[in-house]
C-alpha cells in the first residue's frame, strides 16, 4: 500500500509521506494511545484521567500533565502492592500472574516488578526481531543461527504467592513462557536452569559443555566469562572454540561490555560478533540491530512509550533524586550527546516510570543510544560530574595501555582533609603497579571530563586506588546472595552497600 501511494504521488509529497510513516514521534504517539486505551478503565487510568489525555489534541503533553513521574517506591506503594493479593485491574487490565524479583545494584530488599502476558508477548516479538537482524551482519557465521543457545540466567524455579501468582528471576519467568519450538535450541536445559546454587549450575554446565553445539551465548559478561574460563580450565584447552567450534555470537546486556572485552577475547580462538541488547525487568527497551552501530536502537513501536529527562542539576539533586520541577522530553525533542534519565510507560502497568538508567543518543535518525550509567551511580562531590560512562572509558583505555584485564571495579567518594577524594577498587589478576594505574586513570578522566579536570585542581584533592583479585569481588557478591544471573557489581559505592564492602575487605585482610 505504501509503495503504491509513493508511486502515485509527486516525488516531494511521496517523500513526506514516507517520512510520516516512519516518524518516531508518530510511532510513539500511536504506542501511547494504545496503552492509554487499554488501561483507561483500570484504577490507575481512572485516577489519572486517561480518557482526558486520549481526547486531548496533544495526548502526550496532557499525559505528562496528568500523571506524575514514579520511581519504584512510589508506584509500588501506591499501586503495584495492591495487586499482590490478587486484585485485578490496578495499573493494567486483569490480574498480575508473574513478578520479576529484582534487587538492582544498591537496594537491599527485592523489588516486585509486574510481568504481564502482554509484556511477555512484546518481549518475544523483540527477541525475534533481534535474531532476524543478525542475518544482516556480514562478519557473522550464519550457520551458528541454527545451533544451540546457552542462556546463563538465574534459577528458573519460581515461588508461588498466596494469590496464585509466581515470582522469581526474570529468566525463570521467560523459561516458563518459552515457546515449544525453542526447546531444541535452549541450553543448559530445564533441569540445570532450575538450579538455585550458582556454583552447582556452573559445574554442571562445564560437565555438559562438550555435548552441546553452541552458536550463541547469552548473559551478563562477568558470569559468561567465568563460565567459559571454567570450561577451558576443566578440559585443558587453549580456547573455547576447541569445545564449541560454531560459537559465533555473544548477546549481552546490563552493563557496558568494554571493561570485559580484553579478558573475554583471550578465551576465543577466532573472532565472534558481539550483540548488545537493552532488556530490563520492565521491558525490552532496545538492541543493536546493525553490525557497526554505535549504540542500541530503541524499540519505538512495540508497547513502550519513552520520555527523557535531561540529567542536569536543573532536574536532579546531588544524590540523583528527581526535583519537583523538571523537564521531560519526547523522542523528537532530544539532542545528540546529552545525558537523559529514561522514563517508560509499558503494557505491564509501569506509568511514567523512572527506570534509573541514564542514556545518551549517538544517532538521532535511528534512535540509537548508549547506556551511560545510573541516576544514583555517579560521583559529583564537588561538581566533577563523573559518570559511569567516563569511568568505563578510562578503564578501557588503561586496560589497553597496560595490556591487562579489569573485569570489575567500583569507586567511592568521601571527605578528605577538609576537601574530598575518590577511592578506586580495581579487580584484576594481572600484575600491575597500583600507583601507576591510579596515575593513568586520573589522567584519562581529566581528558574525558572537563569538570573532573577542573575539580582535581581544586576541591577534589586526591585519588586513591586499591587492586584486588577478581575472586574478591565475586566472593562479596556471593556473600550478598547476588552471585550469577542478572546481578552486576555496582560501579559507584554509597551508603549501606559501601559500609558492607569496606567491612568485607577489613574482615578479609584480618585473616
Amino acid at each position: 500500500m505504501a509503495s503504491f501511494l509513493e508511486n502515485a504521488l509527486p516525488r516531494g509529497l511521496a517523500s513526506a509521506l514516507r517520512l510520516a510513516l516512519y516518524d518516531p514521534r508518530r510511532q510513539q504517539l500511536r504506542v501511547l494511545k494504545k496503552l492509554l486505551r487499554k488501561a483507561r478503565f483500570t484504577a490507575f487510568g481512572q485516577h489519572y484521567g486517561f480518557d482526558e489525555a486520549l481526547l486531548s489534541t496533544h495526548p502526550d503533553k496532557r499525559f505528562q500533565e496528568l500523571v506524575p513521574v514514579h520511581d519504584y517506591n512510589k508506584i509500588y506503594n501506591e499501586w503495584w502492592k495492591l495487586t499482590l493479593d490478587g486484585t485485578p485491574d490496578i495499573a493494567w487490565p486483569g490480574k498480575i500472574k508473574y513478578y520479576a524479583l529484582s534487587s538492582g545494584t544498591s537496594e537491599a530488599a527485592s523489588k516486585y516488578i509486574p510481568i504481564t502476558n502482554d509484556l511477555l508477548r512484546s518481549n518475544m516479538i523483540n527477541y525475534l526481531r533481534q535474531l532476524l537482524s543478525l542475518i544482516r551482519y556480514e562478519d557473522a557465521n550464519k550457520r551458528a543461527m541454527t545451533k544451540g543457545f546457552l542462556m546463563l540466567g538465574g534459577a528458573t524455579d519460581l515461588t508461588k504467592g498466596k494469590a496464585g501468582w509466581y515470582a522469581g528471576d526474570l529468566s525463570g519467568i521467560l523459561a516458563k513462557k518459552r515457546p515449544f519450538w525453542f526447546q531444541t535450541f535452549y541450553k543448559p536445559g530445564g533441569r540445570i536452569a532450575a538450579l538455585t546454587d550458582w556454583n552447582q549450575k556452573l559445574n554442571e554446565i562445564v560437565e555438559e559443555a562438550p555435548n552441546w553445539d553452541i552458536g550463541f551465548v547469552v548473559g551478563v559478561p562477568a558470569w559468561c566469562q567465568m563460565c567459559i574460563e571454567m570450561i577451558i580450565d576443566h578440559y585443558k584447552v587453549k580456547h573455547i572454540h576447541e569445545i564449541w567450534p560454531n560459537f559465533s555470537f555473544f548477546v549481552h546486556g546490563g552493563v557496558a561490555f568494554e571493561p570485559y572485552r580484553k579478558g573475554f577475547e583471550k578465551l576465543l580462538g577466532k573472532p565472534i560478533v558481539y550483540v548488545e541488547n537493552y532488556l530490563s525487568s520492565e521491558g525490552f527497551i532496545g538492541f543493536k540491530n546493525r553490525e557497526h552501530a554505535k549504540g542500541m536502537q530503541l524499540i519505538l513501536n512495540n508497547n513502550i512509550f519513552f520520555e527523557f529527562i535531561p540529567f542536569t542539576e536543573n532536574n536532579f539533586d546531588a544524590d540523583g533524586n528527581l526535583l519537583p520541577q523538571h523537564q521531560s522530553l519526547m523522542i523528537h525533542e532530544v539532542a545528540l550527546d546529552k545525558e537523559y534519565a529514561l522514563v517508560m510507560s509499558t503494557n505491564a502497568g509501569a506509568w511514567r516510570y523512572l527506570i534509573g538508567d541514564t542514556v545518551r543518543f549517538v544517532d538521532l535518525d535511528k534512535a540509537e543510544v548508549v547506556i551511560t550509567g545510573r541516576i544514583k551511580h555517579f560521583l559529583s562531590l564537588t561538581g566533577e560530574h563523573l559518570s559511569v560512562d567516563n569511568m568505563n572509558k578510562a578503564i578501557e583505555l588503561v586496560s589497553q595501555e597496560f595490556n591487562i584485564s579489569i573485569p570489575e571495579y567500583t569507586v567511592q567518594g568521601f571527605p578528605y582533609q577538609q576537601f574530598f577524594a575518590h577511592r578506586w577498587y580495581i579487580a584484576t589478576d594481572d600484575a600491575v603497579d597500583p600507583d601507576l594505574l591510579k596515575e593513568r586513570i586520573d589522567k584519562q578522566l581529566r581528558s574525558l571530563n572537563d569538570d573532573y579536570a577542573v575539580e582535581r585542581d581544586s576541591a577534589l584533592k586526591e585519588v586513591f586506588l586499591e587492586v584486588h583479585p577478581v575472586s574478591v569481588f565475586m566472593q562479596f557478591m556471593e556473600q550478598k546472595g547476588k552471585l550469577g544471573s542478572q546481578h552486576k557489581f555496582p560501579r559507584v559505592m554509597k551508603g549501606k552497600m559501601l559500609a558492607e564492602w569496606e567491612s568485607f575487605l577489613q574482615t578479609r585482610s584480618a585473616h
